[in-house]
């Protein structure tokens, strides 16, 4: 009997020793688990449910790599919102904010992204071919100028819109396609004519001044010496 419990007992040391190792390896997986929700939730926007701008970068680099030069990002910024907290309250912005996402998201479709990048800032990337990108952005352009019903009150809605693609940059870097639609949604900030633009070479090269696109805070509109932008 005294020999028979000394042959099992390696194999009982072993199955301890198996279920000690097996606590903090447990406890590791529970902790990547919750790392990795909040990870998830990092990137998305807690007010709108948008990917916020980390995941908009994982999300639009994915969609050039897959889609090449039938891609498209689309840069977008609220025009007067500033004045519609001002006058009518954070939380008829906070609704106007809400809807817009509504319909950005409702635009790019299963196949797109859209993103809510910082304040009234946004974005998407979605496949749309060179044909289709005229047609495309005029939809989006008249789905978000409808004004918002908030609390039996119409608020406008205007939009500054500028998207790129690589077969007009002929580029597929993310940087570089980003600066596009940056730079032409900008430009289309500041002249405020037609209902969007789209981006070339220019825009994407296009200077920065204390580190903010022209048309900016903390930048102005008229021509700078090379020696003013950085």
């Amino acid at each position: 009997m005294a020999s028979h419990l000394r042959a099992h007992a390696p194999i009982g040391q072993r199955a301890l020793l198996l279920t000690t190792a097996a606590i903090p390896l447990t406890g590791w997986a529970v902790h990547a688990t919750a790392l990795r929700r909040r990870l998830a939730a990092a990137r998305r926007d807690p007010l709108t449910g948008l990917h916020a701008r980390p995941g908009y970068i994982r999300q639009a680099t994915r969609c050039l790599t897959r889609h090449g030069d039938t891609a498209m990002l689309v840069f977008l910024d609220a025009v007067g919102f500033k004045a519609v907290n001002d006058d009518l309250g954070h939380d008829t912005g906070n609704e106007l904010l809400i809807a817009i996402s509504s319909r950005l998201q409702e635009w790019v479709g299963d196949d797109g992204v859209a993103a809510r990048l910082h304040g009234d800032e946004f974005a998407a990337a979605l496949p749309c071919p060179a044909a289709d990108r005229a047609k495309r952005l005029e939809q989006l352009h008249t789905l978000l100028h409808r004004p918002v019903d908030v609390d039996g009150q119409a608020v406008d809605v205007a939009m500054s819109i500028g998207a790129s693609s690589p077969s007009d940059l002929h580029s597929r870097n993310l940087s570089y396609v980003l600066r596009g639609a940056e730079g032409a949604m900008y430009e289309h900030k500041r002249e405020r004519t037609g209902l969007y633009r789209i981006a070339t070479p220019d825009h994407a090269g296009e200077p920065t001044v204390n580190g903010r696109r022209l048309g900016r805070a903390g930048t102005t509109d008229h021509p700078l010496d090379s020696e003013d932008l950085r």
